[in-house]
């Protein structure tokens, strides 16, 4: 399914939360999936969303390549991600246990970043985090590790667990100073859609919350039902969306 870059853009102005919370109006999976676990945690904060599709690979760095067995090289990892429909996001999933050397440096990701990369995700660790930080190039990592050991990429374009969640080539990605969530290619449209009108209806208890004066639990409770009805409404909305 194609995803426009017009589509992407509106994503991109959405905290992770908040896209977390309409993908789970459509009601296509569970409340508890889809997403990566506290394991994994943005580098750096407070750069913007990132949005891109999953390049894979997986990594590995305790001991050297087996000899004569084929790795995939950098440049391999970059033709893969150019088949993709859109921004790259570099997803590792590092197989060694636990991670003895970082997946990446500045290097790496000034490769990607030349590529039009969108980011990085690792379940392993992550190194130069001053020079890759003026990159201004998000990264999600496990951990942070000053040497790159004996770094190979053992795979690309295959399914990586990555967080708790299993990442397959192509899979639209969300992330930011929360988290990293997957957005249902079939309903990335929708989800930029209504988001604005999500955060309205989140505006009915903040706006309670963050008023002048004295507060009454009967208040809340009115505030509460108010908020609840209009969240209903988008709920039934975007589920007969989905049923047709």
């Amino acid at each position: 399914m194609k995803i426009s870059g017009e589509t992407l853009r509106r994503l991109a102005q959405f905290d992770t939360p908040t896209i977390s919370n309409v993908i789970e109006l459509f009601g296509i999976r569970p409340a508890n999936t889809g997403f990566m676990d506290g394991r994994i945690r943005a580098l750096y904060p407070e750069l913007p969303p990132m949005v891109g599709f999953a390049c894979t690979a997986g990594f590995r760095s305790a001991a050297p390549p087996s000899e004569g067995q084929v790795y995939y090289s950098l440049a391999e990892q970059i033709r893969k991600a150019e088949e993709l429909p859109g921004p790259a996001v570099m997803v590792f999933q590092d197989f060694d246990d636990p991670p003895v050397g970082a997946t990446f440096g500045e290097i790496m990701c000034s490769v990607y970043k030349a590529f039009g990369s969108a980011g990085l995700v690792t379940s392993g660790g992550g190194r130069d985090l001053l020079q890759v930080r003026q990159l201004g190039f998000p990264v999600f990592v496990g951990s942070t590790i000053c040497s790159h050991a004996y770094c190979h990429i053992v795979h690309v374009g295959e399914p990586v667990r990555v967080g708790g969640l299993v990442v397959r080539h192509g899979d639209l990605l969300h992330g930011d100073a929360n988290g990293v969530i997957h957005i249902p290619l079939e309903i990335a449209s929708e989800v930029a859609d209504v988001a604005p009108e999500y955060l309205q209806a989140e505006r009915i208890l903040l706006d309670f919350a963050r008023q002048p004066g004295t507060k009454t639990v009967a208040e809340l409770e009115a505030a509460q039902k108010e908020f609840a009805a209009a969240v209903e409404r988008l709920r039934r909305r975007l589920r007969r969306v989905i049923s047709r």
